[in-house]
């Protein structure tokens, strides 16, 4: 496994600049071109017949797909070692569109517990409205997964590393247990990207993965994709044409562009990301540090094994309150705050305000997300900006005298 891994990294930056692309494109134009219309012309009816006996593989109808489209599915799953790839509107898109087209009444899906909260909200609140048993495991804790499985158990659905403690599924143990079952495997993949993780070369199904966050890198598009093999993909993409739930082409070639710029950007993302967590794990006012690249983090071992890089987010608790992280989240003058991660700038927020407001204090506990938990994606700023400004920050834990941005100059100069 690390053999093919390794051969594939090698590749991974030309995969990433050249890969699904023809030579020559359209016009003879360096990138590929923005192909915007929404139905496809044929020259007379012989043309039309070979492309309903499927003699020549062409467009028809923007709702099927798209050339722009097509280079950037091609090009993720080159990257990915998949044989093809679907482009949807979202990453949930891409989720809820692989999830309705594989599982149907009387069918039963185990998802990991620690997925994105609104998986496991379209999982438990709309599938079992239609007929589909859901059960939950811990995605760090396998045992629990086997006593989760069902006779009528058709799909595994997990999340690696997870959202927002990062806690990495042991794959390879993961598909010895479905594999002799015939139970399929739906990764998501997001938050290692496929430069860092590959599931499929484990054996998984399928990957997911929303493409808003490090695949397109600068936040200026909403996109997900579902990659896997030309069969595996077939029923998701008979359903995808039915619903029309396609990508805008514009936002195709943004993603394409995004794209040819992954390897460096997750090279450096990784690299700072880790110097920021070994800061946080020595500062006094930080009480725990969840990033995979850390010696103490639960799934330190497995990462390490199955990972090429452990990312670009790291989840820390800090020495205080409610009010207290707020005021150092505040005091923090180079990331923004905001929801999303895995672009070049770096964000933060305070997880239980920014995605967990709607539940009360108790059922936030229960999943462990205390009102200290911070999650800081990092972007590619000059890691020692980015530290010495957590220095400053974690300042505030001791002082109640910083009550918002507006008392922090927001463009002092980083050393």
């Amino acid at each position: 496994m690390a053999k093919i891994q390794a051969l594939f990294d090698a590749k991974a930056h030309t995969v990433a600049v050249h890969g699904g692309e023809d030579r020559p494109h359209a016009y003879h134009a360096l990138t590929a071109p923005i192909v915007q219309t929404a139905t496809y012309t044929f020259s007379d009816t012989h043309a039309l017949r070979a492309y309903v006996d499927k003699r020549q593989v062409r467009d028809k109808y923007g709702r099927y797909g798209n050339p722009t489209q097509r280079v950037v599915e091609q090009k993720l799953a080159q990257l990915e070692g998949g044989q093809d790839a679907l482009l949807f509107p979202s990453g949930m898109a891409a989720v809820a569109g692989a999830l309705w087209a594989l599982l149907s009444a009387g069918d039963h899906v185990a998802v990991g517990a620690e997925c994105y909260k609104q998986t496991r909200q379209f999982t438990e609140t709309v599938l079992t409205r239609f007929g589909v048993e859901v059960s939950s495991f811990s995605p760090s804790d396998l045992a629990s997964l086997e006593g989760a499985l069902r006779p009528n158990t058709k799909l595994v659905f997990v999340e690696t590393p997870s959202n927002p403690f990062l806690a990495v599924t042991d794959l390879e143990q993961l598909l010895d247990l479905t594999r002799p079952r015939g139970i399929r495997v739906v990764v998501d993949s997001t938050f290692a990207t496929p430069i860092n993780q590959r599931p499929l070369t484990f054996g998984a199904d399928l990957v997911v993965h929303s493409a808003t966050k490090y695949l397109s890198g600068h936040n200026d598009l909403l996109a997900g994709v579902v990659v896997g093999s030309a069969k595996g993909l077939e029923p998701i993409r008979k359903l995808q044409a039915i619903q029309g739930n396609t990508v805008d082409p514009h936002n195709a070639y943004l993603l394409g562009r995004g794209l040819k710029t992954l390897p460096l950007r997750i090279e450096r993302q990784n690299r700072s990301a880790l110097h920021v967590a070994r800061f946080l794990e020595e500062h006094p006012n930080v009480l725990r540090v969840y990033y995979p690249g850390l010696s103490n983090h639960p799934s330190h071992a497995v990462a390490q094994r199955q990972m090429q890089g452990f990312g670009g987010v790291v989840s820390f608790d800090v020495k205080g309150d409610n009010e207290s992280t707020a005021r150092f989240i505040d005091a923090l003058q180079v990331p923004l705050i905001a929801s999303s991660f895995g672009g070049v700038d770096s964000l933060v927020e305070q997880t239980w305000l920014i995605s967990y407001a709607d539940l009360n204090t108790a059922a936030r506990t229960s999943l462990g997300i205390g009102d200290n938990l911070v999650r800081y994606s990092v972007g590619i700023e000059d890691p020692d900006d980015l530290v010495a400004d957590l220095d400053q920050a974690l300042a505030v834990l001791a002082s109640a005298k910083v009550s918002g941005r507006a008392s922090i100059s927001p463009k002092r100069t980083l050393s």
